[in-house]
C-alpha cells in the first residue's frame, strides 16, 4: 500500500499508481484541509462576494447567489459542466486521475471539506471508477468536462465502473454503503477545477513512452547485430565530447547490449563497409535526445502532480490575518500542453528511426541479407508489409506530433480566451505509443528474422535472450505464413517490458 505525501509524491509512485498500485492519503493532511473548510466559512459570514463560493461562474462571476441557493449552485456547476463526449477514458487513466485530484484538494488551499475526501478514497478502495468522457476540455479553467464527470457521480449522477460491470452511480455507491455527497460551499468547483485529467493523460502517456524507449534501444542493437553494424559508433569517447548526458546513456546501454557478441568479433576485420547508415550510428544521438526530452517532460509533470491547480485559493488566517480567497489562473495547462507536446515528438522519433531499420533490414543492398527476410525471396514474401505497416504508423504518428499547445480557442463568452488544449494534446499520447509498440514489434521479428541468418554465429548474452524470448512466441520465418498473428505477439511482448527485462537494460527510468 503506498501512503501519498500531499505536495511530495515521487513520481515512482504515480507509475506504481497508473499500473494498478493500491495507495491512500497520509491522514495527517485531513486538519489542514478542515481548516481550509473552515476558512471558506468565516468568508461567507462576512456576506461579501467571493467568486466560485457565492457568485456564477466565468462570465457569469458578477452575478450573486442569496446564501439560501449555495448548494444548489454547486450542485448545479457540477451538472451543467458534465458535458463530455466521446469513449470511456481507460480505467488506468481515470484512477490516475482521481488519485492526483486527493493529492491536490488534500494540501488544504480547495476549502473542501475532510468526508469529501474520504469519500473519493473510499470509491478508489472499493474499485468504484467514474466513467469519464475522454473529449471535452480544453486544458484551461481546468479539464472542466472530464472532472465533472468525476464529481457528478460523487454525488449519484452518471456512470460507474466497478468489479460487477459498469452501474448508474447511486446503484454503485449504495452497494458500497456510501451515501453521495451533498457539495458544501466551493467544493463542486474545487472538485471539477484543476488539470488532473490532462496530467493524468500526459503521465500515462510517459510511463509507456518510458518502456518504449527502453524496449527500441533493445530492438535498435539486436537490428545493429541482424545487419552486421558496428559498434564503434557507441564508444564513450565520442559521446563524452558532446556531453548530452542522454546520448551518453543510450551509447552506454547500446555498448552493453553488444557486448561479447560473436557476429561482432566476426567482422571487426575485412569488412569493406566504412559506416553504417544513420539509423544505426546515430542511434545515441537519436535516442538519447529521446531520453532527454521525456526527462524534461517528466520533471514539468511531476511537479504538476504535486501542485494544487484548482481556483480559488483559500489562504487560512495566520498570526491574525484575515482568510482569503484569490482568484488566480492555475488552472491553465500550459505547462502540461507543453510536455505532451515534448513527450508526442520523442515517441513520434522513436518510431521513425525503428522504422528506418526495418526498412534497411529487408533492403539486401543495404543489409547484406535475403530480400525481405526470406530464405526464398519471390516464392515468399517475407518482411515486405509489415515494413509497410510500420511505415503506416509512422506517418501515423507523424501527423498527431504536431504540438497541440500551439493552438487556443476562446470560451466562456470570451471570459477565457486563451486556452491550452493540454487535454488532447496529452490524450493522444497513449495511441500514438500503441503505433509505435507495434512499429518496435514488427522490428523485433525483423532483427531476430535478421541474426537467424548469422547461425551459428551467435549474439551477445543479453541479445540471445531476447532472441530466445521472441522465438518462445514467434518461430523463425521460413515459408510465409499468416503474419498478423506473429506481430500480435510481438506487439505484446514489446508492450509488456518483457523485451528490456530480459535483456537486462541497464537504463534507469525517465525519473526515479
Amino acid at each position: 500500500m503506498i501512503t501519498l505525501n500531499p505536495g511530495q509524491v515521487p513520481l515512482s509512485q504515480w507509475r506504481a499508481i497508473y499500473r494498478g498500485a493500491a495507495f491512500t492519503l497520509n491522514a495527517g493532511c485531513l486538519p489542514k484541509v478542515a481548516e481550509s473548510a473552515a476558512a471558506v466559512s468565516r468568508i461567507l459570514s462576512k456576506g461579501e462576494p467571493v467568486y466560485g463560493i457565492n457568485t456564477g461562474f466565468g462570465k457569469l462571476a458578477s452575478t450573486r447567489i442569496d446564501d439560501a441557493d449555495l448548494a444548489t449552485l454547486q450542485r448545479n456547476i457540477i451538472l451543467s459542466h458534465a458535458a463530455g463526449v466521446g469513449a470511456p477514458s481507460p480505467k488506468s487513466v481515470v484512477r490516475l486521475m482521481m488519485a492526483l485530484k486527493l493529492v491536490s484538494l488534500a494540501q488544504g488551499a480547495s476549502g473542501i471539506r475532510p468526508e469529501t475526501l474520504e469519500l473519493m478514497q473510499t470509491m478508489l478502495d472499493h474499485d468504484l471508477i467514474p466513467v469519464v468522457p475522454c473529449q471535452g476540455s480544453v486544458g484551461a479553467s481546468g479539464d472542466l468536462a472530464p472532472l465533472s464527470h468525476m464529481a457528478a457521480t460523487m454525488i449519484g449522477v452518471g456512470e460507474i465502473e466497478t468489479p460487477q460491470g459498469v452501474w448508474p452511480a447511486l446503484e454503485a455507491l449504495q452497494s458500497a454503503g456510501l451515501s453521495p455527497l451533498t457539495p458544501g460551499p466551493k467544493e463542486g468547483l474545487a472538485l471539477l477545477n484543476g488539470t488532473q485529467f490532462s496530467t493524468a493523460n500526459a503521465l500515462a502517456g510517459l510511463f509507456e513512452a518510458e518502456v518504449l524507449m527502453q524496449t527500441a534501444l533493445v530492438t535498435g542493437a539486436l537490428s545493429t547485430e541482424a545487419a552486421k553494424g558496428s559498434d564503434a559508433p557507441f564508444d564513450p569517447r565520442i559521446h563524452n565530447l558532446r556531453r548530452h548526458k542522454g546520448q551518453i546513456d543510450t551509447a552506454s546501454s547500446l555498448r552493453e547490449l553488444m557486448n561479447g557478441s560473436a557476429i561482432r568479433a566476426s567482422h571487426l576485420k575485412g569488412d569493406e563497409r566504412v559506416q553504417d547508415p544513420y539509423c544505426l550510428r546515430c542511434q545515441p544521438q537519436v535516442m538519447g535526445a529521446v531520453l532527454d526530452v521525456l526527462r524534461q517532460a517528466a520533471v514539468t509533470l511531476l511537479t504538476e502532480a504535486n501542485g494544487v491547480s484548482d481556483n480559488p485559493l483559500i489562504f487560512t488566517g495566520v498570526g491574525g490575518a484575515e482568510d482569503e480567497a484569490l482568484s488566480g489562473g492555475n488552472f491553465h495547462a500550459e505547462p502540461v500542453a507543453f510536455a505532451a507536446d515534448m513527450i508526442a515528438m520523442a515517441v513520434c522519433e522513436i518510431g521513425s528511426l525503428s522504422e528506418r531499420r526495418i526498412a534497411m533490414l529487408v533492403d539486401p543492398a543495404l543489409s547484406g541479407l535475403p530480400a525481405f527476410l526470406t530464405p526464398r525471396p519471390g516464392l515468399n514474401s517475407g518482411f515486405m508489409i509489415p515494413q509497410v505497416t510500420a511505415a503506416a504508423l509512422v506517418s501515423e504518428n507523424k501527423q498527431r506530433a504536431y504540438p497541440a499547445s500551439v493552438d487556443s480557442i476562446p470560451t466562456s463568452a470570451n471570459q477565457e480566451d486563451h486556452v491550452s488544449m493540454a487535454a488532447h494534446g496529452a490524450r493522444r499520447l497513449m495511441e500514438m505509443c500503441e503505433n509505435a509498440f507495434a512499429v518496435i514489434g514488427i522490428e523485433l521479428l525483423a532483427a531476430a528474422q535478421g541474426v537467424d541468418f548469422h547461425a551459428p554465429l551467435t549474439s551477445s548474452a543479453a541479445l540471445e535472450r531476447v532472441r530466445d524470448l521472441t522465438r518462445r512466441a514467434v518461430p523463425s520465418l521460413d515459408h510465409d505464413r499468416h503474419f498478423h498473428p506473429d506481430m500480435q505477439k510481438a506487439i505484446t511482448l514489446v508492450r509488456s517490458g518483457a523485451i528490456a527485462a530480459v535483456a537486462e537494460l541497464k537504463l534507469p527510468d525517465v525519473a526515479a
